[in-house]
């Protein structure tokens, strides 16, 4: 895919401008995943948009794989200028512009329709102003799907199905509060331990989303063959640029860069969806039982959670479950 991108954006710029263009100004992009993962493509499509849109004048250069470092490196290099561009989920810029960390609450989003209406509507692009305020200058939203229980022999069906299951938890008490409020135990484990505790019963389940559970990553549909979609993580990634970087950019120049990132949303959701399904489709061919369930029940549980971390984002909260 990215190639057949990379090449009828490079087809654009022959077809329309003749000679070589000098390269004005170079941007350097970070991104914590490998080459092939449907952010770094999405972050590609913006480089090409941008360098076809200038006649060659910016060339954007994306370094994959944390070449530049972590998430949380990359965003403070970013508001220091000596990165220019990110793509990292918006839960640890939550560290750096408190009121983004709202997309990391529990069952804040019914579903994916419900998630785009609210990042690409009033909610999301005053979420992306604001991250000004740190330095950075939001431009786009990317998928990252949602986070789901699965389980070893219990199905979770509704929501006292987790009653005094031991799940595996990541070490964030956001998330440990959720699985209280649902019933469950939360057992905080390092990821590499998940999958011999399941299949020793040490743990009864565990969550991700589908390319992580299947098997292009860590097999847990092997021992874990319920997957219940509950959706109670979907974090969306946010692309940012350094504010110093932007502020050195022409009005327009700034406009062509904005429309690079949100034409390389389309792309990279693509890509994610396709990822997706041909994950759910493998796991399903092996035997695993999806499960959908009424996510209203389970977001219900999540008053107590709600109030203790809702006084942080005022009425965010309240605006984005009102969103139709």
């Amino acid at each position: 895919m990215r190639q057949t991108v990379r090449t009828l954006a490079l087809a654009l710029i022959a077809s329309l401008f003749a000679g070589a263009f000098a390269q004005d100004i170079v941007l350097r992009a970070a991104d914590n995943q490998p080459d092939d993962y449907p952010t770094v493509q999405g972050l590609y499509f913006m480089a090409d948009y941008i360098e076809a849109a200038t006649d060659g004048r910016i060339v954007m250069e994306v370094f994959s794989g944390g070449q530049l470092g972590d998430e949380r490196s990359t965003i403070e290099q970013v508001q220091l200028g000596v990165i220019d561009v990110v793509r990292t989920s918006t839960s640890p810029v939550g560290e750096f512009y408190e009121p983004i960390g709202v997309f990391s609450l529990p069952y804040i989003f019914r579903g994916e329709t419900h998630m785009w209406k609210v990042v690409n509507g009033p909610i999301g692009r005053e979420l992306l102003d604001g991250l000004q305020e740190s330095d950075l200058v939001g431009l786009a939203y990317y998928d990252s799907g949602s986070r789901n229980f699965y389980t070893t022999e219990t199905p979770i069906r509704e929501v006292a199905d987790l009653e005094g299951l031991r799940m595996r938890t990541q070490q964030s008490q956001v998330v440990l509060d959720m699985m209280e409020a649902l019933g469950a135990e939360p057992v905080p484990m390092a990821f590499a331990e998940v999958y011999s505790s399941l299949q020793t019963g040490v743990i009864d389940g565990a969550e991700n989303n589908f390319p992580s559970y299947g098997p292009f990553g860590v097999r847990h549909y092997e021992v874990a063959p319920y997957f219940t979609l509950d959706g109670h993580a979907r974090v969306p990634e946010v692309v940012m640029i350094s504010k110093s970087t932007w502020d050195r950019l022409s009005a327009e120049d700034q406009m062509i860069v904005r429309e690079a990132a949100l034409a390389s949303v389309t792309v990279q959701a693509a890509l994610w969806d396709d990822l997706s399904n041909e994950s759910r489709d493998a796991v399903v061919a092996a035997g695993s039982e999806i499960i959908n369930v009424d996510v209203a029940e389970f977001q219900a549980a999540m008053g107590p959670v709600y109030e203790k971390y809702g006084a942080a984002y005022g009425d965010l909260v309240d605006r984005i479950l009102a969103v139709e």
